[in-house]
């Protein structure tokens, strides 16, 4: 698929993301601030300033449609799915299952070849 208006589907500005690439955006920035109300709160230490950063900046990368922001987007689940499996493997906090499921069905559904192929 190109990104000329031409060659795109109709109804579809290429310039535009995906809604379901723009609601994983979104949702990053949601992250960005659960982790620092839990910063703020004491509840996860500082260095997890880090993945705020790093929701915050793919999730911005990710609306404009950078490759960057897609791969930092992709990192960023991944890490956050693995912080959810080892909160429940260390404190036994079985809902932290379900953040770990959304994250992977969201790094599932970044990883689709026709939103690869938008990424520019």
């Amino acid at each position: 698929m190109s990104d000329s208006p031409e060659t795109a589907p109709p109804g579809q500005d290429p310039r535009r993301p995906q809604p379901g690439v723009a609601a994983i955006g979104l949702w990053m920035f949601l992250m960005c601030i659960f982790w620092l109300l839990g910063v703020s709160q004491h509840k996860l230490p500082k260095i997890a300033l880090l993945m705020c950063v790093a929701f915050a900046a793919g999730g911005q990368g990710l609306l404009r449609q950078k490759r960057w922001g897609w791969a930092m987007t992709l990192a960023a689940i991944f890490l956050s799915a693995l912080h959810a499996m080892w909160m429940v493997a260390e404190y036994h906090q079985i809902v932290m299952l379900a953040l770990a499921a959304f994250d992977m069905i969201l790094f599932l559904y970044l990883i689709r070849p026709e939103v690869r192929q938008r990424m520019r």
